[in-house]
């Protein structure tokens, strides 16, 4: 069970920032603040109603006519002696719905506000109170309710305790918490490559708890240094494994819910040297079912674990010649939860083995059956409707830029058909009732504007007021496809001048990421605006484009996103690079002025397109660059290029500082001093192979910001000012 989030597009964009999407996150934010509401949203029993957090207060509102009621009112969440309501940052209801679990006071971990302080609303007694109090203030994360409603489990300083929610009784289940050895959440890598955070689970009958344990004890600090928040400098440490170094081990224990020793699961193979994303109970509260993945990650393993013996017993076995993405990586960054059918007897799997995306069902003796049939990738589930027999997901068979709901009998005798209608061409997505019968969808293209509607499924019937289609008046964009001299077509997206004149030639600016994290060329809302430009580029006189090379996460099947593997900073530029030969034919682009932008990845891409190919690229602006591949986090890294210790060469040929050598034309470097994530170190390697070399360029750093590099007072107007200046001094814009 999940909370619920009070959010925001702008609260979406910082959760991408932090991969470093900063300016493609407009094109990808419909789709994910819809998969983000699907992850939060709690729906009442009936499965027509869900509740929301409005003006302090909560409200459950009808999915069928957008009534809303209230709850529980701000009075209610007014401790005794106060005259302020407790302000909630999030909430969960306990299975039954008479009781409230309110977080506040939140602190950030890593990346995401997830320690704070827990309030218990009852809503039979009206009573309100703290939950571990006698614990350090906001120092709670992930209190979940039990399924039966009776207590509370928490995880504090790295160590689980269980709270009896009438007696207030705590029971501290773990002891050997450290800021090394984690009960119950992760590490910094756990976290940042798998979207692994909660780290425990309550038993169906609520008497015990599984958990993970991670070892983090042999993994070095990353020191950054704060050079400005003193008068004398001081470290920060960040618990990191880069690439080559050995992960953190993992281990799974199961534990009484009033303490004892716990239960270790005799999971096979060197704890070190495997990963285990997902666990949860296997649809029962003696078993648990977990997924391990192999270090390099081409290698998972489906495994039951008895939750009373530690005895565990692998039903599945799944290998790929490159790597095997997780469910983070088709359930909007979220690894939680076990899509059980059949009572308990079969789930369903995601799986490319076939060369597709596609979905099975596996039973407890790992027999498959293929659910969706045919050449083309389902993108993520969107319901499991058992009762109508159906499964609801998201895919775009004949164009990889745009996203349509789909649904598929359970029983894989039938083809999907497809539930979204042809008016709705661009990118759809949907959050669905839990009894299939409603479903918010929401809307939007590179010419419209986001909008939502109510509809009936699976008609897809408008349930009051129709969405409007707003044309986006300002927004130019336009779909082309390139074929490169190598036969590779590729998709991308072109905004023109503004008083466009076929007879002249104008520059263009090339917007990449090029990795296996992100897309930029998709048909939703925000496609051709670039949110660090100062004015319009069109109106100035840019083309502004971009390209998507193979290997970006596009739904075009296994073999163009796995063409990557060993290949980042060499497949994906070439791909860019053949493109951008192809594109400079135009009769309309000025083969002079050519620049070419991205952040993070996207900084790694710009980086060597200019080294690699400065025959095409005069310009660049790189932000937050890995400049070493060597310099990353090993679950990254490794899953897309092998490991280093086994061969460095592909990580030595991808990186940028391998072919610095070449630059002749004009690169802005920069890079936040705080950046936790790619770290400032790889400013400083790609500084010093640029002075080997003579070669110059400029520099801008920013003191203490990180990987987003929207900390403090005018910093992104500072930064949209050095882009835009930069780009307007080196790569002029205007048609000649």
């Amino acid at each position: 069970m999940n909370f619920v989030y009070k959010t925001s597009e702008t609260g979406m964009l910082k959760k991408f920032a932090s991969r470093g999407y900063l300016i493609v996150l407009l094109i990808l934010v419909t789709a994910h603040v819809s998969g983000q509401a699907r992850q939060e949203t709690q729906w009442t029993s009936d499965g027509y109603s869900y509740y929301k957090l409005e003006k302090g207060a909560i409200i459950q509102t009808d999915s069928r006519t957008g009534v809303n009621t209230e709850v529980v009112s701000t009075k209610m969440l007014t401790m005794p002696g106060s005259s302020t309501a407790i302000p909630v940052r999030r909430f969960m209801f306990s299975a039954d719905r008479q009781k409230l679990l309110i977080m506040n006071n939140t602190k950030r971990v890593w990346r995401y506000d997830t320690k704070g302080d827990y309030y218990l609303y009852d809503l039979k007694t009206g009573t309100l109170k703290q939950l571990g109090k006698r614990l350090p203030s906001s120092s709670l994360m992930y209190a979940k309710i039990s399924p039966d409603g009776t207590k509370a489990a928490y995880v504090s300083a790295h160590n689980l305790y269980v709270e009896d929610l009438q007696t207030s009784k705590v029971s501290q289940l773990t002891f050997d918490g450290t800021d090394r050895v984690i009960n119950g959440t992760f590490d910094w890598v756990y976290e940042e490559e798998f979207g692994c955070r909660d780290g425990f689970r309550w038993s169906p009958d609520s008497k015990k708890l599984a958990y993970w344990q991670i070892d983090a004890s042999n993994i070095r600090n990353y020191l950054m240094i704060n050079t400005t928040d003193s008068v004398y400098s001081f470290t920060v440490p960040v618990e990191y494994p880069k690439a080559g170094e050995d992960p953190s081990s993992c281990r799974i224990a199961v534990i009484a819910a009033d303490g004892g020793k716990p239960v270790w699961m005799n999971v096979p193979g060197d704890a070190v040297q495997h990963y285990i994303p997902r666990m949860e109970w296997a649809y029962n509260s003696n078993e648990l079912i977990i997924q391990q993945l192999n270090r390099k990650q081409n290698e998972s393993r489906v495994m039951l674990c008895n939750a009373g013996s530690g005895a565990v017993k692998t039903i599945y076995t799944e290998k790929d010649n490159a790597w095997i993405d997780i469910k983070s990586r088709w359930n909007d960054d979220d690894p939680s939860g076990w899509e059980w059918i059949s009572g308990g007897k079969e789930f369903l799997w995601v799986s490319e083995k076939d060369g597709w995306r596609h979905i099975y069902r596996i039973d407890r003796n790992g027999k498959e059956v293929l659910v969706t049939k045919g050449n083309y990738d389902i993108s993520s589930i969107n319901l499991i409707d058992e009762k109508g027999g159906y499964i609801y997901f998201d895919a775009s068979p004949s164009n990889a830029t745009q996203a349509y709901l789909y649904r598929v009998p359970i029983s894989g005798k039938k083809q999907a058909e497809r539930i979204t209608p042809a008016l709705y061409s661009g990118t759809n997505s949907y959050l669905i009732s839990p009894n299939g019968k409603v479903a918010f969808h929401r809307f939007s293209s590179s010419l419209v504007s986001p909008a939502s509607e109510r509809v009936d499924l699976p008609s897809h019937k408008t349930i009051g007021a129709k969405m409007p289609l707003d044309s986006l008046k300002n927004n130019r964009a336009e779909f082309f496809k390139v074929k490169t001299a190598e036969g590779v077509v590729m998709d991308g997206w072109m905004v023109k001048p503004a008083s466009f004149d076929p007879s002249k030639r104008y520059p263009v600016v090339f917007y990449v990421y090029g990795e296996p994290a992100g897309q930029t060329v998709t048909d939703s809302y925000g496609t051709g605006f670039n949110r660090l430009y100062e004015g319009d580029m069109a109106n100035d006189g840019y083309i502004y484009m971009s390209v998507e090379n193979r290997g970006a996460p596009a739904p075009k099947g296994r073999e163009w996103r796995k063409s990557i593997y060993k290949n980042i900073g060499i497949l994906n530029i070439r791909d860019q690079a053949m493109a951008a030969k192809e594109i400079l034919k135009w009769p309309f682009v000025d083969s002079s002025r050519v620049a070419v932008w991205g952040w993070s990845g996207g900084g790694s891409s710009t980086l060597n397109l200019l080294f690699q190919y400065p025959e095409i690229y005069k310009t660049g602006i790189a932000v937050a660059a890995v400049a070493s591949q060597l310099s990353y986090d090993n679950i990254y890294q490794e899953r897309y290029m092998g490991n280093p210790k086994e061969d460095k060469k592909p990580f030595i040929d991808g990186s940028p500082i391998s072919h610095v050598q070449n630059l002749r034309g004009n690169l802005l470097y920069i890079h936040g001093t705080g950046d936790d994530n790619v770290h400032y170190q790889n400013a400083e390697l790609l500084i010093n192979e640029l002075i080997k070399y003579n070669k110059q360029f400029q520099l801008m750093s920013y003191p203490n910001r990180t990987h987003s590099i929207s900390e403090g007072e005018g910093t992104r107007e500072h930064l949209s000012g050095l882009f835009t200046n930069f780009l307007k001094s080196h790569c002029p814009p205007g048609g000649r």
